[in-house]
């Protein structure tokens, strides 16, 4: 029934998420090893509140950025210093009760972690921060964010949101497990992008492996906020060591346009912007 009403132009078949069993890895120059990791936690500040789930993907992948199998998987719940937050339990489902008494082994994670080249994640800016904090050996890997760093719209999705692209691949799962949320996020970067003829993998790691700038408009001026925020610029209030200013990451080919709209439309003068660049190895960390 499944089949005959995927051949039909009028329905659409979203098929339950089966997680990948392990494969035996491949020897060989051409196959790198990359981290798939979600974190769920009592809250979204990194400084103060705890990860209560760590899950993560080992995965092997070609120069072209396929996917050529799993290689293992690690998932773990931690308890945390204070109860689980209800909102964060409505969301997650996970209790006190199933938290209680568990710690995180953290030379299993590193150990983990080890041999990978690169960590992605579904919304990196938030889960390195978290990572960081907890085991220095995310400090030194190369990071790539699945929500920012492919532009999904463009691409046929509907959004960026975890369900959506799953369901733009043909899935369904339980959302919001950590490890769960890793297998889905290895189908979705497995996907062939219509559009490019390539897994999604490939172009996140193209866009990834690119520097970015990251331009701070300090002390502009707060009537053309507006202005700042129609071209792409957000706003740090400054609590987390970074400027209290507005910001943006532009490619470096653009970099000099970035500093010409400064000069011309919101500050009327020859300045010099304070600009960062980033790589793979500093984007999303608490540290930039």
């Amino acid at each position: 029934m499944a089949e005959a009403l995927a051949r039909s132009p009028d329905y659409r078949v979203l098929r339950r998420l089966v997680t990948r069993p392990p494969y035996t890895p491949t020897v060989g120059p051409e196959i790198r090893t990359a981290i798939l990791l979600d974190t769920e936690t009592t809250g979204l500040d990194h400084r103060t509140d705890e990860i209560i789930e760590l899950g993560m993907v080992k995965l092997d992948y070609s120069a072209e950025g396929r996917i050529v199998g799993i290689r293992d998987m690690f998932s773990s719940f931690n308890e945390p210093s204070t109860p689980i937050p209800p909102e964060v339990t409505a969301i997650t489902g996970i209790t006190d009760e199933m938290v209680a008494g568990h710690r995180f082994d953290d030379a299993a994670i590193a150990a983990f972690v080890d041999d990978a080249v690169v960590v992605i994640a579904h919304n990196s800016g938030f889960d390195r921060k978290f990572a960081e904090r907890y085991w220095p050996v995310f400090e030194h890997r190369a990071w790539a964010c699945s929500v920012t760093e492919v532009d999904w719209r463009a691409h046929g999705f509907a959004g960026a949101q975890l369900g959506y692209l799953l369901n733009g691949a043909g899935y369904f799962h339980q959302a919001h497990r950590a490890v769960d949320d890793c297998h889905a996020l290895l189908e979705i970067l497995d996907f062939v992008l219509p559009t490019t003829g390539a897994p999604a993998l490939a172009l996140l790691l193209e866009k990834a492996r690119k520097p970015t700038m990251r331009v701070w408009a300090e002390q502009s001026p707060f009537e053309l906020k507006d202005s700042l925020k129609r071209r792409g610029y957000r706003w740090n209030d400054g609590s987390d060591g970074r400027p209290k200013a507005w910001f943006i990451d532009v490619d470096e080919s653009a970099l000099d346009d970035e500093i010409v709209f400064l000069r011309t439309q919101i500050y009327t003068q020859d300045v010099e912007p304070t600009v960062q660049r980033l790589t793979a190895f500093t984007r999303f960390s608490c540290r930039i």
